[in-house]
């Protein structure tokens, strides 16, 4: 089945309706994008989108999937990305956010290639996904830790940022020494970031990790993972 035309002609109305010239040329510069925004913002897009979406079905897994590519891959503003984030956690399509689903995200990660997009993709969709199939993706997510895109491993790095106590901690280490020793600002955060989060739940482990891994553990990713402990 193909894409929703007719909600995907609806979000861009809506978005183009509310839009603002000089907040959008604010919020392009700030986050450094080369497509251009609406000036609506993420939150802004999702709170003007509840109500079409409120009522939103889509059909199978195959329409709801088309319908989220199609969006993000003609994304002409960037508010059309974070809506196509909105339809990708739409709570009808909750039953495909599945294994099958990673290929799709997997897209998203790639193609968005950047954090505002990435890390909502890593750690509410790859995440869900992760914390209802871990058996199946475990392993994809594992597999993303090493790849030679970055922001795969940026997603392996953050996927478990909402697991608490459901942290697999042999796949969140398997995570953070796969990419230690890269140089990338990127990741560096995200390790850092992941760590700072389990912390929450988990200090103990946290210490010691960060013991384990001493000087190959860089001073940001350091700094960030005891900075409440």
């Amino acid at each position: 089945m193909s894409a929703d035309e007719t909600l995907l002609a609806g979000i861009r109305a809506d978005l183009a309706a509310a839009a603002d010239p000089v907040r959008a040329a604010q919020q392009q510069a700030y986050m450094k994008s080369a497509l251009p925004f609406h000036g609506v913002g993420a939150p802004g897009t999702r709170a003007l989108l509840r109500p079409r979406l409120r009522d939103w079905s889509p059909a199978d897994r195959e329409q709801w999937e088309s319908t989220v590519r199609v969006l993000w891959d003609a994304a002409t503003h960037r508010e059309h990305r974070y809506a196509a984030l909105a339809l990708a956690r739409h709570p009808r399509a909750r039953a495909w956010r599945d294994v099958d689903a990673l290929p799709l995200l997997a897209h998203l990660v790639t193609t968005g290639a950047w954090w505002d997009v990435v890390d909502e993709t890593a750690s509410h969709l790859v995440g869900e996904v992760l914390l209802r199939h871990r058996a199946g993706a475990t392993p994809v997510v594992r597999g993303w830790a090493t790849a030679d895109d970055l922001w795969l491993r940026r997603t392996a790095v953050l996927a478990q940022l909402r697991h608490r106590e459901h942290t697999d901690t042999a796949l969140l280490t398997a995570a953070v020494e796969a990419n230690l020793d890269d140089p990338s600002f990127w990741l560096r955060k995200a390790i850092g970031w992941a760590l700072r989060q389990h912390a929450r739940t988990d200090p103990d482990w946290v210490r010691a990790a960060v013991a384990r891994w001493g000087e190959r553990l860089p001073p940001l990713s350091r700094r960030e993972a005891l900075k409440h402990l």
